[in-house]
């Protein structure tokens, strides 16, 4: 399974001011679904007396990081941090990846401190993890990091490096026997993407995904990156494109699953738009080679920050409805809707908060920025299974990942 966790269009270091005013508009006075549920209120900080913490779940916030207990939805810790700080899995079952203005930093969680383990460079963008190595993508430079995430907790690991030719807003994913995929592009333009050998050897490049952005690997470690007129595969040593139905037809963000050779994604369609709200989404089947637009119920969209996968392999979207809705990755049939979350719409600035989605094992956690709560539905039932409202406004939402 593959899991990337630093999706957006534009990697901006500062976050822009907005009123609270601005904020219930943008988020349409959300109210929360979960009623049946046990809720708990966030206690005041207390870092340095808080025990280790089980399963966390981290949530940033304008000046810091939160740190949930994931069972109790609990805040065990508060980490103060000055800001726009975006997160993801480090990999471990203690880590979380800051990305700072300074570069990639990890972030113990379960002790609620940040470490010394750093990464530097500017404009810190994407981390994937997939099999046994975690890779960092830094925007600013073109350098990429690979490594094994088990040995964090032994200090910074050491690993392979690799320079793109010019940087970009690019991402790289390391495969089981050491074949490298790295995209290609400048601060103008992003063609495609090269693939390396395990000595760093050029076996494969092409240049037919305008506009590349996001990945994902799919059953059989077959690579998909997103492209403004498709997606293009890695599968088999060599690259394939697959079109998308017209000339624009644009996808990003993707998610998938070792249990499926279908891969999750979004699906734009308006090359002008400062800010599509999609209300399609892509299904790209990796073995056939065939890319499948279905429709979200009718009027309702969704985010970036909305996909994952769950515990089978089935495909997960947070609806600006409040639902999560559960597709089948076979047929395209959303097989269920369950409430989670008041109706939301997406905010213009992809650094506002908006409802967001986080998948570990059997649970997934959904951020409500207008209630300032969190929730946990069990994706085992469809039910909200434990809520906490925070003190501040939640923005992104990671956590602890060791099986990836």
């Amino acid at each position: 399974m593959i899991v990337s966790f630093s999706l957006r269009e534009q990697f901006v270091r500062h976050r822009k001011v907005s009123s609270a005013a601005a904020l219930v508009a943008a988020t349409l006075a959300l109210t929360a679904c979960a009623s049946d549920s046990d809720e708990a209120t966030t206690p005041a900080a207390e870092t340095s007396a808080a025990a280790a913490v089980q399963e966390p779940v981290a949530i940033t916030y304008d000046g810091g990081i939160y740190v949930l207990d994931g069972e109790a939805l609990k805040v065990a810790h508060d980490v103060t941090l000055p800001g726009f700080n975006r997160i993801n899995p480090a990999g471990n079952d203690t880590g979380v990846f800051v990305s700072t203005e300074s570069g990639f930093q990890v972030l113990d969680a379960t002790a609620g401190k940040m470490t010394d383990i750093s990464y530097p460079g500017a404009k810190p963008g994407h981390v994937v993890l997939h099999g046994d190595r975690t890779v960092l993508f830094t925007d600013g430079t073109g350098e990429v990091h690979s490594f094994d995430p088990k040995k964090l907790t032994d200090g910074k690991p050491e690993g392979r490096t690799y320079k793109t030719a010019q940087p970009h807003h690019g991402v790289a994913v390391e495969l089981a026997d050491g074949t490298m995929v790295v995209t290609l592009g400048t601060d103008e333009s992003r063609p495609g993407a090269i693939a390396l050998d395990k000595d760093g050897k050029e076996i494969a490049r092409s240049e037919e995904c305008p506009g590349v952005h996001g990945e994902a690997v799919a059953q059989g470690e077959v690579v998909g990156l997103g492209c403004k007129d498709g997606v293009l595969l890695f599968k088999n040593g060599a690259f394939v494109k697959v079109k998308s139905a017209g000339a624009y037809g644009a996808v990003a963000t993707q998610v998938g699953t070792e249990q499926s050779p279908v891969l999750l994604g979004d699906y734009k369609v308006d090359p002008d738009a400062e800010r599509e709200f999609p209300e399609q989404f892509a299904l790209i089947d990796t073995a056939a080679q065939k890319l499948q637009v279905v429709p979200m119920p009718k009027g309702v969209s969704y985010s970036f920050r909305s996909m994952a996968r769950g515990p089978q392999g089935e495909g997960l979207i947070l609806g600006t409805d409040g639902k999560l809705h559960v597709v089948d990755p076979a047929t395209g049939k959303l097989t269920a809707s369950w409430p989670v979350v008041g109706a939301w719409k997406e905010p213009m600035d992809w650094q506002e908060p908006r409802p967001a989605l986080f998948v570990r094992g059997d649970d997934a956690y959904v951020t409500e920025p207008a209630t300032k709560k969190v929730h946990r539905l069990d994706l085992t039932t469809g039910k909200v299974a434990g809520s906490v409202t925070l003190d501040a406004v939640p923005n992104e939402i990671s956590g602890t990942m060791s099986e990836h």
